[in-house]
């Protein structure tokens, strides 16, 4: 008779897993996790995802003088794609974002660079960032509106320069004009860019710049070769923001230009206000597949989710 002896290694050894078979532990895990998820997906769902389906749907209805109803024809994509006024008007809201985009990042990284690397007191960074956000305690259409006592013909900026004998004449161009849209555009929109990459820029290990100093680099060569490829996740995250909001605002377009300049929104805003939603929709899908493919651009630069 023979008798099977455990050795201690066999009796310590783990039962052998069944090919194709995953663990239960692991298959709870994953079942909790999506069931944690749901309540998100659905809200994510419900006020993102199917109202986005509806303006699809709607962008193919038909549409004429006096009603519109359920259809499938292209006419209004056609019409906006071979319009030389869609083209315009693109145009224009694309150049708006392009000089935003650029002057928001020149003070945003100026700013964040003064408040990472020359401000040393914490307290006193806090405390100038905190000023950064005054402006924002405030609505956008205020904030907006209170240029307009400043560039007006009147205005302060006019009476300043005719008393000190700069202009012989109110410059005309300060109001209700692209450079006031743009104005308020870089005032609405800067903080967006200086969040991020202060918040990158305070992540830099100082010993890397440190050490690039020690290694005969220049002020110049730091900016270049160290602090501006560690910020680039911040400067494309900014970037984004400042981006879409730009993309989507009229608002501002209709109050700093008076009237004089037109944008993709306030395009899409005068076709809602003419009920014509068909045409409205077909205009705002072009714009978010516009907005995504920008966006798709920034983001091959870098891999923003490292920074998120």
């Amino acid at each position: 008779m023979s008798a099977s002896i455990d050795t201690p290694a066999a009796a310590g050894r783990p039962a052998a897993a069944v090919p194709g078979k995953r663990p239960r532990g692991r298959l709870s895990e994953n079942l909790l996790g999506w069931l944690l998820a749901t309540p998100f997906v659905a809200v994510l769902a419900v006020f993102l995802l199917l109202p986005i389906a509806l303006i699809f749907v709607v962008s193919f209805w038909e549409t004429s003088a006096y009603s519109y109803g359920p259809a499938f024809i292209l006419d209004n994509y056609g019409y906006l794609l071979t319009s030389s006024v869609t083209l315009s008007v693109y145009v224009k809201t694309l150049m708006f974002t392009a000089l935003t985009w650029a002057i928001t990042l020149l003070i945003g990284f100026t700013v964040a660079w003064f408040l990472a690397f020359h401000v040393r007191s914490l307290g006193v960074q806090i405390s100038l960032f905190l000023l950064c956000t005054i402006p924002f305690w405030t609505s956008n259409i205020i904030r907006m509106i209170s240029w307009i006592p400043f560039l007006g013909r009147n205005g302060i900026a006019n009476s300043v320069l005719l008393d000190l004998g700069v202009i012989d004449a109110p410059l005309e161009w300060l109001l209700f004009s692209d450079f006031a849209v743009i104005l308020a555009f870089v005032h609405l929109y800067t903080l967006f860019m200086i969040v991020p990459i202060f918040n990158t820029m305070m992540r830099i290990d100082r010993s890397l710049i440190e050490a690039a100093r020690d290694a005969g680099a220049s002020g110049f060569q730091v900016l270049r070769h160290v602090v501006l490829p560690l910020t680039l996740p911040g400067i494309m995250i900014g970037s984004i923001f400042v981006v879409t909001l730009v993309m989507g605002d009229f608002i501002t377009v209709r109050f700093m230009s008076g009237g004089q300049s037109a944008s993709v929104g306030r395009t899409i805003a005068n076709e809602i206000a003419l009920l014509q939603y068909p045409a409205a929709s077909a205009n705002a899908v072009i714009l978010l597949v516009t907005v995504l493919l920008m966006v798709g651009v920034l983001m091959r630069f870098v891999d923003i989710r490292k920074e998120l």
